[in-house]
């Protein structure tokens, strides 16, 4: 691999970009792919199957040749409204996966370095934490806190965004009333439905580390989604 190539992979990877390195494993010729732009002369006949590796989030080598597709992806932004015991589980599990993560709670004594150290934290009321964070339909959000003066203004952010996942804590009877709230504020039922409440997919665990687990399971699943 030749040093201009190499310098521009370790700036893209320092600024989180999205972007595949396409390499003639015979040749040993590469070039960076990203989405949108011109694919060098070389590779320009396997445009297809280099756009759909991408887009599937994918590494491999094209069947029947030598090209090979090493997909780098940026660190998915997952929000945590409500630094609660679940949450320290569900850091626990989401530690090795490709995922940046903000805790929100305008509660310091939750909200602690003490007990998420070297975490993002903002201790703000959600309306102002969003302010400090770059969102767009590829974040997660995940609510956690039962108080809706604190989940709802986050769901609402999350929504009008159309965050790829959203899901909310709480019993059946919480959801609807969440859900009657937000249609008064004006969201569609469309909208209201794309939020997964209650959270988490169904593995019948009660305790805390058994509830981030049905949580970060559904998460998982949301991202890698056809």
């Amino acid at each position: 691999m030749k040093k201009q190539l190499l310098e521009q992979i370790l700036i893209k990877k320092k600024h989180k970009e999205e972007f595949a390195l396409i390499t003639n494993i015979l040749t040993g010729e590469s070039f960076i792919f990203e989405k949108n732009k011109n694919i060098e002369k070389n590779f320009e006949k396997y445009s297809d199957e280099i756009n759909n590796y991408f887009n599937n989030k994918q590494n491999g080598i094209i069947e029947n040749t030598d090209i090979f597709i090493d997909t780098y992806l940026r660190p998915i932004k997952v929000i945590i409204v409500g630094a609660v015991h679940i949450t320290q589980y569900l850091l626990d599990y989401a530690k090795d996966l490709n995922f940046e993560i903000f805790i929100i709670d305008p509660r310091g004594y939750f909200a602690s370095e003490k007990r998420f150290p070297n975490m993002n934290i903002i201790n703000k009321w959600p309306i102002e934490a969003f302010e400090e964070i770059k969102t767009d339909s590829s974040s997660a959000l995940i609510a956690l806190t039962h108080d809706p003066k604190i989940d709802d203004p986050a769901l609402k952010q999350a929504l009008k965004n159309k965050f790829f996942y959203i899901g909310a804590l709480g019993s059946k009877t919480t959801h609807l009333n969440r859900c009657k709230r937000l249609k008064e504020a004006g969201f569609k039922e469309e909208e209201i439905n794309s939020i997964h409440g209650p959270i988490g997919i169904k593995l019948g665990g009660k305790s805390a580390p058994e509830i981030a687990l049905s949580i970060i399971a559904q998460l998982v699943s949301e991202t890698y989604k056809s």
